[in-house]
């Protein structure tokens, strides 16, 4: 029986689409920039195994993306270009990017009765503080994110932020924030639930216990579930690759067996936009039968470490936000969270990613030295009333 070691990559959820690449001034804005986000999310995908060979990861690159490239429209200078280098979208302008963002979102909408594909984008400001006119409405036309003024030293805040949240992933993540920094100035948030229907659900009276192997080369016993069918479908020397379709076959999951049981991280080192294509291109349907285990997990890692490791660290030091507010401001953090749950009808995914705007911290005072070595004044004073019930001059301490 065939031990089965998954890998699977949703890239935007459901951007695996084979194309031949052509020439880099012939592409159109939309197809660069949906190049720019596989290849973004191959990158920090790897960063994120490298730290984490034996864990479980999910993520979403086209929610890690739209959420930064909300960021990106209040960026100036250094920044600017740090942010458009990591994102990979030094071809591209601003407009063209948030261009093609729009069109995007507009082409992912889901017109298939048994995938539902919900994508959403917010931006909580903290009441009295400005922010730049184009900055916000960049974001209310090209990502069409909801703006809402919050009193972030309001105990209530949180709540709101994390209803809204749960709202949009239909209730896979339910919290965003636990409290607010009385520095943050600004969330930025995007969230993204899918829903998809296998084409040809799996037989439930099929699924079985079988043995699955763990990176520690022991075992446990899995509910796998089995099929056969004509699939999409691609094999060399180091791997299996299957396509399963969701609805009406717009939208599939890919997957990638490594033939080596211990062969993932090298599969995944090798991962990026280049070879994904290269991969897709080269699926083609033959009979066979798919074993795949029943998978149902949370993920959640702060990216800031990742995205640095990227290039954009004065995006969290040293940073220039001056298209967002004239107030001196840095990212304080990026946090991505995500649900995913795969059974015999199809798969549910969510994820939610969280970028943390704060007020510049200014240098700190040196520590002061204070040596009452002469005459000084004290007074012993009722805080709650300001009484000052003893006062005195000491000139001589004994």
């Amino acid at each position: 029986m065939k031990q089965f070691l998954y890998a699977f990559i949703i890239i935007g959820l459901c951007s695996c689409v084979s194309y031949t690449k052509p020439a880099t001034d012939s592409i159109p804005a939309l197809s660069r920039l949906i190049q720019a986000d596989n290849d973004f999310g191959f990158r920090i995908f790897g960063r994120l195994t490298d730290n984490n060979p034996q864990t479980n990861i999910f993520i979403s690159p086209t929610s890690i993306q739209m959420c930064l490239r909300m960021l990106y429209n209040g960026a100036s200078g250094k920044t600017k270009t740090a942010i458009s280098k990591t994102l990979g979208l030094s071809e591209l302008t601003l407009s063209q990017t948030n261009q093609a963002n729009l069109e995007l979102s507009e082409q992912l909408k889901s017109t298939d009765e048994k995938v539902v594909l919900n994508i959403a984008n917010s931006l909580w400001a903290q009441q009295g503080i400005e922010f730049k006119k184009d900055f916000l409405e960049s974001n209310q036309t090209y990502y069409n994110a909801e703006i809402a003024t919050l009193n972030f030293a309001d105990q209530k805040s949180p709540a709101t932020i994390n209803q809204w949240a749960d709202d949009k992933t239909n209730g896979k993540i339910t919290q965003v924030v636990q409290e607010l920094d009385p520095s943050m100035v600004m969330i930025l948030i995007n969230a993204i639930y899918f829903n998809g229907k296998w084409t040809i659900e799996f037989d439930t009276t099929k699924t079985k216990e079988l043995p699955f192997t763990l990176p520690d080369n022991t075992q446990k016993q899995v509910l796998m579930m089995i099929q056969d069918g004509n699939y999409r479908y691609f094999e060399n020397e180091k791997i299996q690759a299957i396509g399963l379709p969701y609805g009406n076959k717009r939208m599939s999951m890919y997957i990638f067996l490594p033939k080596a049981v211990n062969g993932l991280a090298d599969f995944v080192a090798g991962l990026n936009e280049k070879t994904w294509s290269e991969y897709v291109a080269n699926f083609r349907y033959h009979e066979g039968d798919i074993f795949l285990p029943r998978f149902k997990f949370e993920y959640e890692k702060t990216l800031n470490q990742a995205l640095i490791d990227l290039g954009m660290t004065n995006t969290f030091s040293n940073a220039d936000f001056t298209n967002l507010t004239d107030i001196p401001a840095f990212v304080s953090g990026v946090v991505h969270k995500t649900f995913v749950e795969v059974n015999e009808a199809g798969t549910e995914a969510a994820a939610v990613t969280s970028v943390f705007i704060a007020t510049a911290i200014a240098d700190q005072p040196k520590p002061f030295s204070m040596i009452c070595d002469h005459p000084f004044f004290c007074a012993i004073v009722d805080d709650q009333t300001g009484s000052i019930l003893f006062m005195g001059a000491v000139t001589n301490p004994q």
